[in-house]
């Protein structure tokens, strides 16, 4: 076959690329996890102990509960979803399906019942958190996975990647924008934590919607293209085959083990900046040094990444992590009132943060 005929058929074969609005349809899938993971991480310790009323201890087992199922969680569905077959592919219609119920678990989890047993409250959390990590689960674990499914090019996947990173950190500063203005407006705590909830519940799951619509024209010409038959797919295995395979890879578990460590203390820190600038520095609201930590971090991850071209990833996460436990520890000599000193050290943790 002459080569102007092979490449024509290679070119017609081709699928077309992503545009901006499809690049931005699918990075809009991570604005609603995003947005509602960062402010459980900052207010929902502070929310059950302050305004649902329940004790530290009583409020601390909640968020454990609602890790330890996570844990079982997320293998669950993820290889429930790669099994799904269906005319609309194997990610969609748990999206679809489970935009809503994410939503509305999400509101109730920061419904205050007008119950004055402890126990009884008590449980309505540790239900809601499991609903709602479940959900949470059903949308952004095969959201996560169409990158993949998506295209096979390498910097199209690159560029997908980033739109979606960027949406996620888009999500996650506007839900502490959005507590510092709503904390400014309403006075009433358990109206503060209601309204902030249904707006961010809204916000959270319209993206979803256009993700879906904006992308699924890309899945389907790509999977029209694709053939029958993979000649080169890996051998289909068991759950627990695959489980094993990943416990025998020692590099991936170091990985795993840096990402695990980070992200715990990432999260202490987030629970704890509530109650240390409500209780000790006696601010009215504590959002807009959670806003410092998280927004600044986006800035700080410019200067990680030069310092990581110019000496390396792990002298730069070094550097990082040591300013950040150096930042953290200084936050024991502020004294209330040196309002301007706390917000400092924020800006300083965000640099740890941005090397996490």
């Amino acid at each position: 076959m002459p080569p102007d005929v092979s490449q024509s058929i290679s070119a017609s074969s081709a699928p077309k690329p992503f545009s901006l609005a499809g690049k931005l349809a699918f990075g809009a899938g991570d604005i609603g996890p995003g947005m509602t993971a960062n402010l459980l991480a900052f207010s929902f310790l502070i929310f059950l102990t302050t305004t649902a009323g329940l004790s530290p201890v009583a409020a601390g087992s909640v968020l454990a509960i609602g890790r330890i199922w996570d844990a079982v969680n997320d293998p669950l569905i993820g290889y429930l979803s790669d099994n799904t077959r269906t005319r609309w592919g194997r990610r969609y219609p748990w999206i679809v399906l489970g935009a809503l119920p994410f939503g509305l678990t999400f509101f109730l989890t920061w419904v205050v019942p007008g119950w004055e047993s402890d126990t009884a409250k008590f449980w309505y959390y540790v239900i809601m958190s499991l609903l709602f990590q479940v959900f949470y689960t059903v949308v952004n674990l095969p959201y996560t996975t169409l990158t993949a499914e998506l295209t096979k090019d390498y910097d199209e996947r690159t560029e997908l990647t980033a739109f979606r990173l960027g949406s996620s950190l888009v999500g996650a500063i506007a839900a502490l924008a959005l507590g510092l203005v709503i904390s400014n407006l309403v006075k009433d705590s358990r109206q503060q934590y209601l309204v902030l909830a249904a707006v961010c519940s809204v916000l959270s799951v319209l993206p979803l919607f256009w993700c879906v619509i904006g992308t699924y024209p890309y899945a389907v010409e790509r999977r029209a293209l694709q053939p029958a038959t993979d000649p080169n797919a890996e051998e289909d295995l068991s759950f627990l085959k695959q489980v094993k395979l990943v416990l025998k890879n020692r590099a991936f578990l170091y990985v795993v083990g840096i990402y695990l460590f980070a992200w715990l203390a990432l999260q202490m820190t987030a629970s704890v900046i509530p109650f240390y600038a409500t209780f000790w520095m006696g601010l009215d609201s504590y959002f807009l040094a959670a806003l410092l930590v998280q927004g600044t971090a986006i800035l700080m991850m410019v200067v990680i990444n030069l310092l990581s071209r110019r000496f390396g990833k792990q002298e730069a996460f070094y550097v990082g992590l040591g300013t950040w436990v150096i930042a953290q520890i200084a936050l024991f000599f502020i004294q209330p009132g040196q309002v301007a000193a706390l917000y400092l050290l924020c800006i300083v943790v965000s640099f740890g943060v941005a090397a996490a």
